[in-house]
């Protein structure tokens, strides 16, 4: 059996969750899916995969196994890119990943309009939360909003944005004034794990060189950014969001931003792509649709909540 094509088979049931998911995306019985991963594990003389009826699981040597098959079937998918027609039509499966808000909420419109005019190109968005290794999982795109240090990979700038403090303006009425950090102790707190369950830390203020941090205890913890925002919305306290999240209910006036003053610095955000994956034409044409209408895109939201 060619072991680059079993690779193949491995990788796709790893994506898929599960030998049957892997059997409908190859065209392929279960019993030959099957038959490659048993090839696989004889090969290098471990178990790679924990198998029931229903789900699998890596072991540990998978997992080393699984990055090492993905940065070599990367490889061999942008060789084969290179010796072709440079003005070739991209083709293909492009792996897409984002904050989940950010996913939903800005890059679904863009990859739908992308994938009307690009028919051959099929897309995997996937919304995580957390720190991704786009080498490791096969991400051909993300959407990062962090200050970057991994050499390995190529950014595209495509705007910034600040962490705000907002609150409606009923629920600011009717309680005591925000004008400094301090002051959120006397307030109901909407936390969230994004942005710190019970403090928040703020830039220094002078004299002093350390960072302001507030303690509290939340009276709403919820873990996800549309709740955090609904709440907010009902006017029910005070929570801590990226600008981008709040833009439409401050320009609608449904919320108000707060602690101007006491905001840290922008993050960037950046469009990155695993260093050597623009010369394929699926990612470069991704990259180059994409780019200039999210710049487009964050700066109008920057007006909105630049301008409260």
């Amino acid at each position: 059996m060619d072991r680059i094509d079993a690779m193949k088979v491995f990788v796709a049931t790893l994506d898929e969750g599960s030998l049957a998911g892997a059997s409908r995306r190859l065209g392929r019985s279960p019993a030959a899916v099957s038959r490659a991963l048993a090839f696989l594990e004889e090969h290098t003389g471990t178990a790679l995969l924990y198998r029931t009826t229903r789900t699998i699981r890596l072991s540990e040597a998978g997992e080393r196994y699984a990055a090492a098959c993905r940065r070599i079937l990367a490889d061999l998918e942008e060789a084969d890119m290179l010796i072709a027609d440079e003005r070739s039509a991209p083709r293909g499966l492009l792996t897409i990943t984002a904050p989940v808000a950010a996913g939903e909420d800005v890059l679904r419109a863009l990859i739908d309009e992308f994938i009307d005019r690009h028919p051959a190109v099929s897309i995997r968005l996937q919304l995580l939360d957390r720190p991704v290794s786009l080498i490791d999982e096969g991400i051909d795109v993300a959407l990062r909003i962090a200050h970057l240090s991994d050499s390995t990979l190529v950014a595209m700038p495509v705007g910034a944005v600040r962490r705000v403090v907002v609150a409606s303006p009923d629920y600011l009425a009717n309680h005591p004034p925000i004008t400094a950090p301090a002051d959120l102790a006397r307030h109901r707190i909407i936390s969230m794990t994004h942005f710190g369950l019970d403090s928040w830390s703020f830039p220094p203020s002078a004299p002093s060189a350390l960072p302001q941090v507030v303690q509290f205890a939340p009276r709403f913890i919820v873990n996800t950014i549309r709740g955090a925002l609904a709440s907010a919305l009902a006017g029910h306290g005070v929570t801590r969001l990226f600008s981008y999240h709040v833009a439409e209910p401050v320009r609608d006036g449904a919320l108000r931003i707060v602690l101007r003053d006491s905001e840290h610095a922008p993050l960037p955000i950046h469009l990155v792509t695993p260093y050597g994956r623009l010369s394929v034409p699926k990612v470069r044409t991704f990259v180059d649709f994409a780019a200039p209408r999210l710049r487009e895109h964050f700066a109008q939201l920057a007006a909105i909540t630049d301008g409260d």
